[in-house]
């Protein structure tokens, strides 16, 4: 039965889905399921969960109540069908790659990934048959098409690039891949599904690391692969959802399922959570995934605070003389300006960053000298943070990337939290004048 909390606002939801407190002992709060494995009861009962034709948990390697409710929540306000939370948010998109280039393939994406996303496409994923095309301006739909081919496996983009806060034409790329038969993968990482939900403008598999905002106060680690249960697996290109698999099927029976037949549209995430959750073992903790729960709770109100904070930021950036850009997709001159007026009216999210005169040791000054910034390669914290991008989260782009990135040894990059904006405004006053 769909329940108000499920079918109401997005504040609303982010309190309320994927929960039931009658199943709970009447628990207000989601309750943190530290067990390892659950009572089968009886063999009937053990055998039709083990088998998946019964709903419920039997070992929290695959899935868990708390973790559970943590999924449900976050694909009600992601609009997907499904999705599997994960230890990182690498995981997430690590699962999320491998799983639709499983055989080898390509996949397209621009330079402007976050740096281990960059690493991962572009040198680790080649040694199992999975390679990235790059492209420097995702938003170039006539160059992207250039680049894919037979095989192809997807688009894979950030909703809002890190730390150029460049905006990606969602849409525009949501149809170029599906008139090529592959699917949209999109980062929603920085602007977080209360701010941008990539499924409404044509995403088929969205990825987070729910470390940043979704928890935002940097002490818990997690990532989700969220699926829109849309794309058509079973159009030739991608065998490993149409192939009998024996861990779906049931052999003593004699029925043999691929995991379309099985599970239909919701095939991808079923596959995340059977293959590859299931045997490389990237679990989120129930802890962490209560802490997401509790994060998700005051998710629009930070926002919403954040939001306001980071755009009177980057205006006051403009005005200092030392500052030579600022990077912010809200600002009326950026490059995406009006990708960021169509895809996110309620603000890009928390990060800008900012070029400054002079060379690495007037960075290294600004970095030592600020008192209320936290200096932490982290974003989305409750908690101001600063970071000079190529010697800290940039690290793995190779330099002919670094324009086309966006990054430069003269950026520093910012997530805004809640302390008072002057606060953060006359901290980042002081730390620059006195670089100079």
């Amino acid at each position: 039965m769909t329940t108000a909390t499920e079918t109401g606002c997005f504040e609303t939801r982010a309190i309320h889905v994927g929960y039931d407190r009658q199943t709970n002992a009447d628990a207000v709060s989601v309750p943190i399921y530290a067990s390892a494995a659950f009572d089968l009861e009886n063999a009937r009962r053990g055998d039709a969960l083990a088998g998946g034709s019964l709903p419920g948990f039997e070992y929290s390697r695959v899935a868990n109540p708390t973790v559970d409710a943590l999924e449900r929540r976050l694909a009600s306000l992601e609009g997907g069908v499904g999705a599997v939370a994960l230890s990182s948010g690498m995981a997430a998109v690590s699962y999320a790659l491998m799983c639709v280039a499983e055989g080898g393939g390509r996949i397209v994406a621009p330079v402007n990934l976050y740096g281990a996303s960059v690493d991962a496409l572009g040198d680790f994923l080649p040694k199992f048959g999975i390679y990235g095309d790059f492209v420097s301006d995702i938003n170039d739909l006539a160059s992207v098409e250039a680049v894919i081919g037979p095989d192809t496996k997807a688009i894979f983009t950030e909703s809002v690039a890190n730390p150029s806060t460049a905006v990606a034409d969602i849409e525009g790329l949501a149809d170029l891949a599906h008139k090529h038969g592959i699917p949209l993968i999109v980062d929603n990482t920085v602007p977080t599904p209360y701010l941008l939900r990539p499924i409404e403008f044509g995403a088929d598999i969205v990825v987070h690391s729910t470390t940043k905002g979704i928890t935002g106060h940097g002490n818990a680690l997690g990532g989700v692969v969220v699926d829109a249960g849309r794309f058509d697996w079973n159009n030739g290109r991608f065998p490993q959802f149409t192939r009998e698999e024996l861990v779906i099927s049931d052999q003593r029976a004699g029925e043999w399922h691929s995991f379309h037949s099985r599970f239909g549209n919701q095939a991808f995430i079923k596959r995340i959570r059977i293959k590859y959750l299931r045997t490389f073992g990237a679990v989120q903790s129930p802890f962490n995934a209560y802490m997401q729960l509790i994060g998700l709770e005051t998710l629009t109100v930070r926002e919403k605070q954040e939001v306001a904070s980071a755009t009177a930021i980057a205006k006051h950036l403009t005005t200092l003389s030392h500052v030579t850009s600022v990077n912010y997709a809200a600002l009326e001159d950026s490059p995406t300006y009006d990708l960021a007026l169509k895809y996110l009216p309620n603000g890009i999210g928390t990060i800008l960053s900012f070029t400054v005169e002079g060379d690495g040791s007037n960075v290294e000054r600004i970095l030592d000298a600020t008192k209320v910034f936290s200096y932490v390669p982290n974003i989305g914290d409750s908690r101001s943070l600063i970071v000079n991008p190529t010697k800290v989260t940039h690290r793995e782009v190779p330099a002919g990337y670094y324009d086309a990135a966006g990054v430069s040894d003269n950026l520093i990059r910012l997530s805004i939290g809640l302390e008072n904006v002057d606060d953060l405004i006359a901290d980042l006053d002081q730390a620059i004048a006195g670089a100079y």
